[in-house]
């Protein structure tokens, strides 16, 4: 199947994603404390601590979503519960951040944060169960509320 793979490959697209969004927003706080210039009266420094724990806070975002897709992987189970509430975030990140990389940095980025994705999707997808119709017939042995259900009693012929 192709569901294994594709979880083994958005595993590694996200931790390699948080070690990459940590690194730039760390950089970044460097080149910020280092130019020790003021954005409309801000203290640098303030602007440069707080770009250095936005990237940790978003790279760590990343690996634990990272740490869910190597879950599913490895127990080749869907994701439940917060697991699977971490991947449909981070669906809604990446094209929130296609949107933004369209504009700001170009096609390239944008297609990247796409191929993402998509790959998330495809991992929430193809671990997706099938739903079952709400008028379907309750199953073999037990009522609709889930309650054991006995045998109706054998007609007696004369």
């Amino acid at each position: 199947m192709v569901r294994r793979p594709v979880a083994w490959v958005v595993a590694l697209v996200l931790f390699v994603e948080a070690f990459g969004i940590a690194a730039l927003n760390w950089f970044l706080g460097v080149v910020v404390d280092r130019q020790d210039m003021s954005l409309a009266g801000l203290d640098p420094h303030m602007m440069s601590v707080s770009s250095k724990i936005g990237g940790i806070a978003f790279g760590l975002y990343f690996a634990l979503c990272g740490l869910v897709a190597l879950l599913v992987a490895l127990r080749d189970r869907p994701p439940a519960g917060l697991g699977r509430v971490l991947l449909i975030s981070a669906a809604v990140v990446h094209g929130l951040l296609g949107a933004f990389t369209w504009g700001l940095v170009g096609w390239p980025a944008f297609l990247f944060m796409m191929l993402v994705l998509g790959l998330i999707v495809l991992l929430l997808m193809t671990y997706d169960r099938p739903a079952e119709p709400a008028d379907a017939a309750p199953r073999a042995g037990t009522g609709g509320d889930g309650s054991p259900v006995t045998a109706p009693p054998a007609p007696t012929t004369p």
